[in-house]
């Protein structure tokens, strides 16, 4: 099956500059495959393809440390069991490293940090799953961070 974009595109050549669909990622489209570093109960390698046969929520958000993001971050965490009991794995994503990963879920809650995580967090230092799935910020004061985005 051919992704939607591309039949647009055909159609109208202007189309092809929107910010939306410099993404990989669209509506009857496969998930653009990544393999990443995360950090999950350690650090180890994940890829999409480890999820076959199961739905996936993706999210993505700016940074690791930032006074906003702590409380979604947390509870996708919190309701991560609910998601399994229906075949489906959250994760999480930045374009931090995962060493920062690590020390934002070493850090208590009580203190900036995240805490204990029952999700993954990916690394994309090289922005490549952020700008894959559309969310990466190219042309702007925050260039090079992903905006809030849940695929």
């Amino acid at each position: 099956m051919e992704c939607h974009k591309h039949a647009a595109h055909e159609k109208n050549k202007e189309h092809k500059l929107c910010c939306v669909h410099k993404s990989k990622a669209g509506i009857r489209c496969p998930a653009p495959e990544f393999t990443t570093m995360a950090y999950y109960k350690g650090i180890k390698k994940i890829s999409l393809s480890d999820y076959l046969g199961k739905y996936v929520v993706l999210f993505f958000y700016p940074l690791d440390f930032t006074f906003v993001c702590p409380t979604e971050i947390i509870e996708f965490s919190k309701k991560a069991e609910e998601f399994r009991k229906i075949g489906c794995e959250v994760l999480g994503c930045s374009i931090d490293s995962v060493f920062s990963h690590m020390e934002y879920t070493h850090k208590p809650r009580e203190k900036g940090g995240l805490g204990d995580m029952a999700i993954p967090l990916l690394s994309d230092v090289t922005k490549k799953i952020a700008r894959d799935y559309g969310c990466l910020l190219e042309h702007s004061a925050d260039e090079g961070v992903a905006l809030r985005y849940y695929t």
